[in-house]
Order: structure tokens, then C-alpha cells, then sequence
């Protein structure tokens, strides 16, 4: 055996894509009609420049409190940034993410 030790178990990786996922859960007794300018609202997010594989998702599974995911994919922390900063994700926040959630999980991942 030659060469310097075993392989990396976690290889370099090139690109940092940021996969940029929420769980969460609305509040107790949100009508129907804010429940949908809510998910309209979520939707329209795709929209903004640099976001990919952009998903919301249904919790299908009673193992936790949480109802529905949103996830979302961005080559690197430049363009998260950009995103988080972008002035349809921050009226978002204010106009419809406090008025209708009750809690949720924010997670940022990278590959290994």
C-alpha cells in the first residue's frame, strides 16, 4: 500500500451549495383565506434571483408538531445572503411569516 494514508471520507467540494430548509407550524385558528394569501405568499419566493429546487412541502408523519416545509437551494452564501436581504423576503417576514406562524425549525445545510 502506498500513498499517505486512507482516502477523506468527506471530500472537498468546489461548490458550497446552501440548502436553506423550514419547518414550521401556523398558528391554532388562522382562517382560510390568510391560511392561502400565506402559501401565495410562500410561492411568489421562487421568484427571487438565485433561488433553486425551491419547494413547500406537507408534513405527512405525526412524529413532530411541525405541518409544512419550505426548502430551497442556493449555489453559495453570496447568493443566500442576497436572498435573505431581498425586499420580497423581508415584506414576506413582516406581512405574512409573524402574523400566521406559531413555530418552526430553520435549518442551513451544506454537503459534507
Amino acid at each position: 500500500m502506498t500513498g499517505g494514508g486512507p482516502p477523506s471520507v468527506f471530500p472537498l467540494i468546489d461548490l458550497i451549495m446552501i440548502r436553506h430548509s423550514v419547518i414550521l407550524k401556523l398558528k391554532e385558528g388562522l382562517n382560510q383565506e390568510l391560511s392561502n394569501a400565506y402559501f401565495n405568499a410562500v410561492h411568489k419566493l421562487a421568484s427571487i434571483p438565485d433561488v433553486q429546487q425551491f419547494e413547500v412541502l406537507k408534513q405527512i408523519s405525526p412524529k413532530n408538531k411541525f405541518e409544512y416545509g419550505i426548502s430551497m437551494e442556493f449555489e453559495n452564501q453570496e447568493q443566500y445572503d442576497a436572498y435573505s436581504n431581498h425586499p420580497l423576503h423581508t415584506a414576506f417576514l413582516k406581512d405574512y411569516w409573524i402574523p400566521c406562524v406559531e413555530d418552526f425549525l430553520e435549518i442551513d445545510y451544506t454537503l459534507l
